[in-house]
């Protein structure tokens, strides 16, 4: 996603980066306390779970706008010269692949299907 300058938005650099990052975490020359930062960084970017909840004004999204950079900024500093880079292009390089209309196709699969479970287990009747 580039902005109007042509350049990638921030929000493209920190998908990136955030994977990135945990392509970095589960590499065996990754050092076991950096794959530590590494994984709870990521965890946090990808969790829809925030220290504060987006709902509160400012501070909700303030909090995701500080602390995954933050935390990036943080692991990138602990690893050894060139593997975030090394891991940066290969995330790159996949954010340019196209989607899985199939995988979304079996994530709604899934979700048609709980959602028939619980009506079934809840007994609703619609007679």
């Amino acid at each position: 996603m580039k902005s109007k300058s042509g350049r990638p938005s921030l929000f493209h650099k920190l998908r990136v980066d955030a994977h990135a990052a945990w392509l970095a975490a589960r590499d065996p020359r990754c050092p076991w306390h950096a794959r530590l930062v590494g994984l709870v960084v990521t965890a946090y970017a990808l969790s829809p779970i925030d220290l504060i909840p987006d709902f509160i004004p400012i501070l909700g999204l303030v909090d995701d706008a500080v602390l995954i950079p933050a935390g990036l900024w943080l692991f990138i500093r602990m690893l050894p010269p060139g593997l975030f880079e090394e891991h940066r292009k290969e995330a790159e390089a996949a954010s340019k692949r196209p989607g899985s209309a199939t995988g979304a196709l079996m994530v709604i699969g899934v979700w048609l299907l709980a959602a028939m479970l619980i009506v079934r287990l809840w007994g609703f009747n619609y007679r």
